[in-house]
């Protein structure tokens, strides 16, 4: 659907739109099609900024190549495993993380990560590169794709964190999280949030730490003194996660 710069007009513009949505009507799902070419022309006549276009750019970009890698295996069950990108190779974490990957394969799921170092890379080690699937990002430090995933025909590197967590919750069956930092966390409390307030089917969170560490205790003393006392969750929100200390 060529349009010239020089003689781009609406007339001209709804014309081929109306010929690209009488196509798309032979499409099985052609009106959600037509609807999100009416969007983008009701943006393009906005006073949306580049910045703007840069971000949807961005984001149908990530979209795009996410449902590329992920439909030829839509129907294989898959677990996503979150954690610490600074756990080192000696650590138990590392070991146990590797030992848990080694296990869903052997139980008949595939693994997601975040494609980076720690526990991303014990886990995409455990699962191999076979049964592995990496969602990296772009980040100005730290992230580096691990060497168990760089090479893999599994790996998406997403411009957004945004459109990366939508695929690790759309695309799994479960999800396991183990000791990090601000990420790791970030991701563990947009999946309970999601799952409370019904907007994504429940599956089985486990918060996972080898026996003795008290990583995930000391974060449930935290929820339980700093909301649950409070009332901004309830007693029964903490069914919806699950505390162990081995695979």
């Amino acid at each position: 659907m060529a349009v010239s710069s020089q003689g781009r007009s609406s007339g001209s513009l709804q014309q081929q739109l109306a010929a690209l949505a009488a196509e798309l009507d032979r499409h099985d799902h052609g009106d959600i099609a037509v609807k999100l070419l009416e969007n983008l022309v009701s943006i393009s006549r906005s006073e949306a900024d580049r910045l703007d276009w840069e971000i949807l750019h961005g984001a149908l970009s990530d979209i795009s190549k996410a449902f590329e890698v992920f439909h030829p295996g839509r129907a294989q069950r898959k677990v996503s495993v979150f954690g610490s990108s600074r756990t080192d190779p000696d650590h138990p974490v590392y070991a146990q993380c590797e030992a848990l990957a080694l296990a869903l394969v052997q139980g008949g799921f595939d693994v997601l990560t975040g494609a980076g170092n720690g526990v991303m890379e014990a886990a995409n080690k455990g699962a191999g590169p076979g049964r592995s699937y990496g969602l990296d990002i772009h980040l100005p430090f730290e992230q580096a794709v691990n060497r168990y995933i760089e090479s893999a025909p599994r790996l998406i590197t997403f411009r957004h964190f945004f459109t990366r967590k939508l695929f690790f919750l759309r695309e799994s069956d479960g999800l396991v999280v183990m000791p990090g930092g601000f990420g790791t966390l970030d991701e563990l409390f947009e999946a309970l949030t999601l799952i409370q307030t019904a907007k994504t089917p429940p599956i089985p969170v486990v918060l996972l730490a080898p026996r003795g560490d008290d990583y995930w205790l000391s974060w449930q003393h935290y929820v339980n003194s700093a909301l649950c006392r409070r009332g901004m969750i309830s007693h029964e929100d903490h069914t919806i996660y699950r505390l162990l200390d081995s695979v």
